[in-house]
């Protein structure tokens, strides 16, 4: 499920994490050669992503375990 980003937070060890607009959290690391997001290395390159839908596998496990009727995902807050 497509979900927008709303904002960001480092984890404990400093790594970038979207917050979703469903309230999940992703990991958007910049790993090259593996992952290149060089933007989220950069306050001006994150608020340039403000609004970019990611996939997330959170509401995807969750709608698939109980069916389509689910409707949108919501983290718990």
């Amino acid at each position: 499920m497509r979900q927008k980003i709303t904002g960001y937070e480092q984890d404990e060890i400093g790594d970038w994490r979207a917050i979703l607009a469903c309230g999940h959290r992703q990991h958007i690391r910049h790993n090259p050669p593996l992952v290149k997001r060089p933007w989220v290395l950069t306050e001006a390159g994150r608020r340039r992503f403000l609004g970019y839908e990611l996939a997330c596998k959170l509401c995807d496990e969750a709608a698939s375990t109980v069916g389509p009727a689910y409707g949108e995902c919501r983290a718990e807050q």
